[in-house]
């Protein structure tokens, strides 16, 4: 692997760190591994908080919730609360961050850990459409914004990127695999703050204000709009990117247009990530603990190795812990295709001591691993790799909250059950399913969304403040569908209160 730095060491040397990181990294690509190059920045506390805030990337665009998620880390640190060991995000090449104040053994585990990380990044298919160049690009989208601050004064737009924020998750999360439109959105040049590039004309620097002039673009999209609606429906199906939706027929400023398409962008960069939260925290784990038990690991280090892998494993009752189940499914995988327990004749055989004691001698279960990683992401892992067994030795149970007293209760056993509850949480990232139905909703040009009820129900106050933040970008009456108390219940807001409409 080459193109490595490590900077701004201070309790160890910079060059054994490197020495540390050429080591690992040399190991892991015997096992199997392959990633992109790995940059490692050296950071204190306060500096890896800021880097944490913007997501894992050094610069994003200026806004208040970043301030805020600042200081909770702080705070949690400073309290004793939490500690971010590491933190690597998904481009070519990887940039990684390590704590400075961490032990040597730390460190070691920490770049183990990482190279599973960057394996993932690369090879799983839910990571093939990303931006790689996406450190330049979040750099540029905050360039953009923070000139529209100047020239608009930051309340007004940092009020509108509040609006973008509160529906970024309506986006297609199958989209980036699916080609049904043009990029409606292309960033604006220097000399000009660029609206929607079909509506215009081509031209360039000077010429732009003459070949498309204001009225003249404003004139083009409300054309392209009163086309839309003219069809029999509009849209012609129903659009699950709400957000391009939005793009192509909201009535926005050039500089609206294009921060909504920031925000889309970037949605559609973290989306993954939020995939594949269980497997790509299992391959991690699954890295460092192959490569710091077989390779790295001195005999003074075991047990601070113990203790901060059991920690980073360890079950939180009432809640899933992504580390703990990634790496305990992929240990399955990995013994059962080590030992043959796969396919027609183990699935038929229903001879519970011979299946106890099943062992074919396969050895297929590294194999086995490193294809998973490729091909699957958190809900077909879950769906596939479960199994009661699994779900038995784990003591994985369903729970539910007790008002009475006021903690969480285990509620079932079932395996079915359980499998499920999981698969609705992951499915979606656990958000529900809106759609839009009518972008011309009883012919008052009113948008009109439908919630489909697929195992995840509708929050209805905060489904009100996603309602006003829609009306701010449509600027017309906003509705949605949904099912609340067995009945058809229509929400709605029309710029001064809200409604609930109840249909028979």
């Amino acid at each position: 692997m080459g193109g490595s730095l490590i900077r701004k060491c201070k309790m160890i040397t910079k060059t054994q760190l490197l020495d540390i990181q050429h080591e690992i990294e040399d190991h892991a690509c015997a096992m199997g591994f392959d990633f992109f190059p790995v940059i490692y920045e050296m950071c204190d506390y306060q500096t890896i908080s800021e880097v944490a805030a913007y997501g894992g990337f050094p610069t994003r665009y200026p806004h208040w919730s970043f301030g805020m998620e600042y200081d909770r880390l702080t705070k949690g640190y400073g309290y004793g609360l939490q500690k971010i060991y590491e933190m690597v995000i998904n481009t070519n090449p990887v940039y990684a961050y390590l704590l400075d104040v961490n032990q040597l053994v730390d460190q070691k585990l920490v770049i183990a850990h990482v190279c599973g990380h960057a394996h993932f990044f690369k090879h799983n298919y839910m990571f093939g459409p990303t931006n790689r160049k996406m450190l330049d690009e979040m750099a540029n989208h905050g360039h953009r914004i923070r000139r529209y601050m100047a020239k608009y004064g930051v309340e007004e737009v940092e009020n509108f990127i509040d609006c973008c924020l509160t529906i970024e998750d309506l986006i297609d999360l199958h989209a980036p695999f699916i080609k049904r439109h043009d990029d409606p959105v292309a960033p604006p040049n220097e000399d000009d703050e660029q609206a929607e590039p079909s509506h215009k004309l081509k031209a360039t620097g000077y010429m732009e204000e003459y070949i498309n002039p204001p009225d003249f673009v404003e004139e083009q999209r409300r054309k392209r709009l009163e086309d839309a609606k003219a069809q029999q429906n509009f849209p012609v199906r129903p659009e699950k990117d709400v957000l391009l939706f939005l793009l192509h027929y909201a009535p926005l400023q050039p500089w609206q247009r294009d921060v909504l398409d920031i925000v889309r962008e970037e949605a559609y960069y973290f989306a993954p990530q939020g995939q594949t939260k269980i497997m790509n925290e299992g391959c991690a784990c699954w890295a460092h603990t192959r490569l710091m038990t077989q390779k790295i690991l001195r005999d003074e280090d075991v047990i601070d190795y113990a203790e901060h892998h059991s920690g980073t494993v360890a079950a939180h009752p009432g809640r899933i812990n992504p580390y703990r189940l990634g790496l305990a499914l992929l240990n399955d995988i990995e013994r059962r295709w080590d030992k043959g327990q796969f396919g027609k004749e183990w699935e038929e055989c229903d001879d519970l001591e011979k299946k106890r004691h099943w062992d074919k001698g396969a050895g297929l279960g590294k194999e086995k691993v490193f294809e998973v990683w490729q091909h699957f992401n958190d809900v077909s892992f879950i769906d596939e790799f479960l199994t009661p067994d699994f779900v038995a030795e784990h003591m994985l149970f369903g729970y539910e909250w007790n008002d009475d007293t006021e903690v969480y209760e285990i509620a079932t056993r079932d395996f079915r059950a359980i499998k499920e509850k999981l698969l609705f949480g992951l499915t979606n990232h656990g958000r529900p399913f809106i759609y839009v139905t009518d972008g011309n909703y009883e012919n008052r040009g009113e948008l009109y969304l439908q919630h489909r009820h697929e195992g995840i129900d509708l929050k209805i106050e905060e489904a009100k403040d996603t309602l006003r933040n829609l009306f701010t970008i449509w600027q017309r009456p906003v509705h949605i569908e949904t099912m609340y108390d067995d009945n058809t219940t229509i929400l709605s807001f029309d710029g001064k209160d809200h409604l609930e409409t109840i249909r028979g």
